[in-house]
């Protein structure tokens, strides 16, 4: 049984090698063109994330340089029935 076990994984790790090897040269080219859609695509939602995120940045740094408010008094006449 043993040997029927190797005699069934030796040709498939060996075929399986030679996709490994072949994989090396096919990204000598850079990449297609889907390639470079995808990466554009992830730097426009990343650009899209960030403009939200500096802008709440913005407010919560001009918050808090901004003077404290103080709080007033209103001075109400009391008037009797």
């Amino acid at each position: 049984m043993k040997t029927k076990i190797i005699n069934i994984l030796i040709p498939l790790l060996g075929g399986s090698a030679t996709s490994a090897f072949a994989a090396d040269a096919a990204m000598q080219d850079g990449g297609g063109p889907l390639v470079w859609f995808f990466i554009g695509f992830v730097a426009l939602v990343v650009i899209v994330q960030v403009i939200p995120a500096a802008i709440l940045l913005y407010s919560m740094i001009k918050a808090v340089l901004s003077p404290s408010e103080t709080a007033t008094v209103a001075n109400v006449p009391h008037t009797k029935k």
